[in-house]
């Protein structure tokens, strides 16, 4: 499970260092790929497979909303490893997608993470904060 926000850094390079604490979850191989409201999602190449049958199953293939789900998501993952220091390179189509510049910000959704330009996150945060602290019982659920 990813959780937690971290602010961290891109590099000269396009480099980020993943939160240590999730290192280990895709040591194995991940991809990046273009999430909603312009971040970037991250996930394991497990996690691929399964969202992957759980659409196949939901969405007959040879529709076009099928064709346009598979191509414009898959076509937009890049595979990636973690280098020894934990860092990726996340390329530079993805960076201009999400406006990632220098300053980003790595947030844990459960069973993917997220990459945000800082100032979009923090945007985000301040539009959504009102909202999410009014909600009744759609908010965090119990852990009993």
């Amino acid at each position: 499970m990813f959780v937690g926000s971290f602010p961290l850094r891109l590099d000269e390079k396009g480099r980020v260092a993943l939160p240590v604490r999730f290192r280990d979850q895709v040591s194995a191989g991940m991809v990046i790929t273009k999430g909603q409201e312009r971040c970037l999602y991250g996930l394991t190449l497990e996690r691929v497979a399964e969202v992957q049958r759980a659409r196949a199953a939901a969405v007959a293939s040879d529709t076009a909303k099928a064709r346009a789900l598979s191509r414009l998501g898959f076509g937009s993952m890049a595979e990636l490893e973690p280098d020894r220091a934990g860092r990726i390179t996340i390329p530079a189509s993805l960076r201009e997608y999400a406006g990632l510049d220098r300053d980003v910000v790595v947030v844990g959704v459960d069973t993917r993470f997220e990459i945000w330009d800082s100032a979009a996150w923090d945007a985000y945060v301040a539009e959504q904060e009102a909202e999410y602290a009014a909600m009744e019982s759609e908010g965090m659920p119990t852990l009993s």
